[in-house]
């Protein structure tokens, strides 16, 4: 009977150095790096081609320091915003600076 207390304090004590250890893990995420500028614009491009409903047409996409910078042409300021909407849905992405020009 006197060893059912220590069985119960041993794995006590084991179960809270494991949840020691376990403090300022997430769950479902691995270590953190920093995505690559040509990553972004990589992203940022596939993202902008698959908008079917815009019907983008080609769109310069260039990065600097997570800064993605929009240039061409498009049909419509709505087609101007939503390019730069979907741009900063990228991972990533820090700011969205939009030069895209309205075609005439």
């Amino acid at each position: 009977m006197a060893l059912i207390p220590k069985v119960v304090g041993t794995l006590s004590c084991v179960l809270l150095m494991l949840l020691g250890g376990l403090t300022g893990c997430t769950i479902g995420k691995g270590p953190t790096r920093p995505i690559s500028d040509a990553s972004i614009s990589v992203a940022v491009q596939a993202k902008l081609i698959r908008d079917h409903a815009s019907h983008f047409p080609r769109i310069n996409v260039e990065t600097e320091q997570g800064v993605v910078n929009l240039s061409g042409v498009v049909k419509t300021d709505s087609q101007r915003a939503q390019a730069e909407h979907l741009a900063s849905q990228v991972d990533g992405v820090v700011k969205v600076n939009n030069n895209l020009e309205i075609q005439n």
